[in-house]
């Protein structure tokens, strides 16, 4: 009988995903718990990730006019009670400051001291505070469009956290604009949207369906919310991506009026957008396997490690001299329009370890070189995308050569895989009864994965309300391409015109 495979990640998927997902982040030396509760320390090969991903959003933002600032971490809290929807939907998510200094308790202690006049919010989100600034910044039509966006922190105290999932504080961008009509902020808002889900698709290879937010799951103060939603391995959804039309609410709140151009005094129309350092955690759950994670090549930290076969005799100079060739052979290449990104292992330890250390962080290509490559002068070359006995040799000139195809094909392939893979676990639904077949896992195979994306007709209302509490599921998006067709709530029974998004989801 066969041995099963042996894998690097225990346990597997199929065993027990929302494990598997925690020693893939440790595994692959992404993160790891921090001392203070609920919080996270970002390590260097999953912060090199965040930067990768960072730098081509950013590259993004500017190509459509948007330019980058940076407001207080602080917000005095009268500034979230100006927004009454605002405020009751980060209330109990704030972290509050209260006292301003610490003195000595007299028992070798310390303790708070000096208590504010208000207290102040670490910033769950930064609405208000830049709403203030705005409304002094904007005093004429010829002052719009304001278009910043600023890269942060935040915090929101999370009761069950999960490393780059949901933490008490985050890495992300927010973008905040205000512009002089209605129809400007709405394109604005859109346009954005339109960002994520290229970004989303072209750089973490990972499809998602872009949509709009049914009123019970818009952003607290929005007028409209438009999400991109992606589907992870366990068959549930990842909010990639939120992008809000705010209407005036924020602008009445905060006071941000111009005169137009007819001289009458006008509100001013805003958005807001954001995407967190969530991404790392969706990119490991959309093409991480049972060996650790895989990271597409545009995001990729380094696109090839180079691991040195030594025996520790004589060769062992000429082996070196040999990765050394060839690493600088690469870094002369280009792809996606910059160098090459290439790393030497030199450590000395043995090679097997390091060929698997890279195999858990995903490295797109691993070449090892042997007296016997060099000699053929040849790279035996693995591909993350593949499993990790799947090597081949290729000539040096024909490896570096195609370096940038070969990435592209890693990079194609992965999105095709995730693609088939979503597909494989959507569903388009007509009844309530296969609806909660669909999201209801199997007695008498607990483990088995159940649920996906089903489009559904919907009204919203109690019954849907009671049937998606009860079965955990949420109402994602209505998809943007969703053609109206005449149907009934699987719910209520009522007339619906267009179809739903409904998954289980983080």
């Amino acid at each position: 009988m066969a041995k099963p495979p042996q894998h690097a990640i225990q346990p597997t998927r199929s065993d027990d995903y929302p494990e598997w997902y925690q020693q893939v982040v440790r595994a692959a030396d992404l993160a790891e718990i921090s001392p203070v509760r609920g919080c996270m320390v970002i390590k260097p090969w999953g912060y090199s990730i965040w930067e990768n991903m960072q730098q081509a959003l950013d590259g993004m933002f500017k190509a459509t006019g948007h330019v980058n600032a940076y407001f207080p971490l602080f917000i005095p809290m009268s500034y979230l009670e100006k927004e009454a929807a605002h405020v009751e939907g980060f209330a109990k998510e704030c972290a509050v400051v209260t006292h301003h200094r610490l003195e000595p308790d007299g028992e070798g202690g310390l303790r708070p001291a000096g208590p504010l006049e208000e207290p102040l919010i670490v910033r769950p989100t930064s609405e208000t505070i830049i709403g203030e600034m705005y409304a002094k910044w904007i005093q004429s039509y010829r002052d719009l469009p304001i278009l910043i966006n600023q890269w942060a922190n935040v915090v929101r105290w999370e009761m069950r956290t999960r490393l780059f999932l949901r933490t008490a504080e985050f890495l992300w961008q927010e973008g905040h604009t205000a512009h002089a009509t209605q129809e400007e902020a709405e394109e604005e808002t859109r346009k954005m949207l339109e960002v994520y889900a290229d970004f989303a698709e072209n750089w973490m290879a990972m499809p998602v369906i872009k949509g709009e937010k049914t009123a019970e799951e818009r952003f607290p103060g929005a007028v409209a919310t438009y999400s991109i939603e992606a589907m992870m391995q366990d068959r549930k959804a990842l909010q990639a991506g939120t992008s809000h039309f705010l209407g005036q609410n924020f602008s009445r709140a905060q006071e941000i009026k111009f005169q137009d151009e007819n001289g009458s005094e006008a509100y001013a129309w805003t958005t807001s957008w954001g995407v967190s350092t969530r991404l790392v955690g969706g990119l490991i759950m959309t093409h991480g396997d049972d060996d650790g994670m895989i990271v597409p090549p545009r995001l990729a930290p380094q696109h090839v490690v180079i691991i040195p076969v030594l025996r520790g005799d004589d060769t062992t100079t000429l082996v070196m001299e040999y990765c050394e060739k060839l690493k600088a052979s690469l870094e002369g290449e280009t792809f996606n329009g910059a160098p090459v990104r290439v790393m030497l292992d030199r450590r000395d330890i043995r090679g097997g370890e390091k060929t698997w250390q890279h195999i858990k962080k995903g490295v797109p290509l691993r070449v090892e070189i042997g007296p016997r490559d060099v000699e053929s002068d040849s790279c035996f070359v693995g591909r993350r995308d593949q499993p990790p006995k799947q090597k081949q040799s290729i000539p040096r000139k024909d490896f570096v050569g195609t370096i940038a195809d070969q990435l592209e094909s890693i990079q194609q392939e992965l999105f095709n895989r995730a693609l088939t893979s979503r597909e494989q676990v959507t569903r388009q639904i007509d009844t309530l009864d296969e609806f909660r077949d669909f999201f209801t896992a199997d007695k008498a195979n607990p483990s088995a994965i159940h649920g996906g994306f089903a489009h559904c007709h919907f009204a919203e209302g109690e019954q849907m309300e009671s049937v998606l509490k009860e079965l955990k599921v949420s109402l994602r998006c209505i998809p943007l391409d969703a053609e109206e067709e005449d149907g009934k709530c699987i719910f209520s029974n009522q007339p619906s015109r267009t179809r739903a998004v409904f998954a289980k989801a983080y």
